[in-house]
């Protein structure tokens, strides 16, 4: 298991190349997500995930790409922007739901080893996988965890699929927050970088994010990421935070854990510098196979 001294040497060796992690990378160096995860076994009330090209969003992908077909990806994509460094999968499904995420990793182990391997995951079955991810190189992992108390959680999602089973309530709450935490956990262990993103939710966790902080400081993560909710689905109705409530929350949370301030809400086949021209159209075009989502 890796020491706190490594990991913290890590993540500064990480953080001045990966646009996610650091403010100075986010304007210099480049990603490309793979949209190679087509299910997901969450539901929230905030997600609808989708494929369209017209929406800048996570959950959003122009369709689901073959795990065979990720290396070709990434040559095309250095190709239109040497400067990427990190090569993300982010959905638009869960990456874990399925195995196409941790393919498409092998894959690119032996073809791109230099590049940072970067992967976005609910967390439910994280600690299932954590030795897999590991081993197929991942360096960093973004877990979204919007709660860590169960009647919070209940308030966010509608449910979850786990062993084969579907789960409502405080329960699928507890069984998702329980997995989280383990999975932030074992992944922090092996020395992999983790950050955590929050939705920030008015009227629902606005006033838990601290908690959410200390939690998952405590379970291992490195680095806080906190986004505002984009209404839409079951909270179309909830308004968006202000500046002031997401600077508060913030602020609150930098009390305990590092928080990133400049996240896009990228999609889930995003390409290029953050916050300049997004390349995933002369990227992905129409060759992408389309998909019904699934959440089971």
């Amino acid at each position: 298991m890796v020491n706190s001294n490594s990991k913290n040497k890590k993540f500064s060796h990480l953080a001045k190349l990966h646009p996610c992690l650091s403010k100075d990378a986010h304007s210099n160096f480049g990603r490309i997500h793979l949209p190679v995860s087509p299910a997901c076994n969450i539901q929230c009330k905030f997600c609808i995930r989708d494929c369209n090209s017209n929406e800048e969003r996570p959950g959003v992908a122009s369709g689901i790409l073959d795990p065979k077909d990720a290396v070709e990806t990434i040559r095309k994509a250095l190709e239109l922007c040497p400067q990427i460094t990190v090569v993300g999968i982010a959905g638009p499904g869960d990456t874990l739901a399925t195995t196409q995420a941790i393919e498409t990793f092998k894959l690119i182990d032996v073809t791109y080893p230099d590049l940072i391997k970067c992967m976005s995951t609910n967390g439910l079955l994280l600690y299932k996988y954590a030795m897999e991810l590991y081993e197929v190189g991942v360096d960093t992992i973004t877990v979204t965890v919007n709660a860590v108390d169960s009647y919070i959680q209940s308030q966010i999602i509608s449910h979850i699929v786990y062993e084969g089973k579907i789960y409502y309530g405080e329960e699928a709450a507890k069984i998702l927050i329980e997995n989280q935490l383990k999975g932030i956990a074992v992944m922090s262990r092996l020395g992999v970088i983790v950050k955590v993103n929050s939705v920030l939710i008015p009227g629902i966790n606005d006033e838990h994010i601290e908690e959410i902080a200390k939690t998952v400081k405590a379970a291992g993560a490195t680095l806080y990421n906190i986004i505002p909710l984009i209404p839409q689905h079951e909270f179309s109705l909830i308004p968006a935070p202000t500046c002031e409530q997401l600077d508060k929350a913030r602020t609150l949370a930098e009390k305990h854990l590092e928080v990133f301030r400049h996240c896009k809400h990228c999609r889930a086949d995003a390409c290029g510098i953050p916050g300049k021209e997004d390349l995933s159209s002369k990227l992905y075009g129409a060759q992408m196979n389309l998909e019904t989502f699934s959440h089971g």
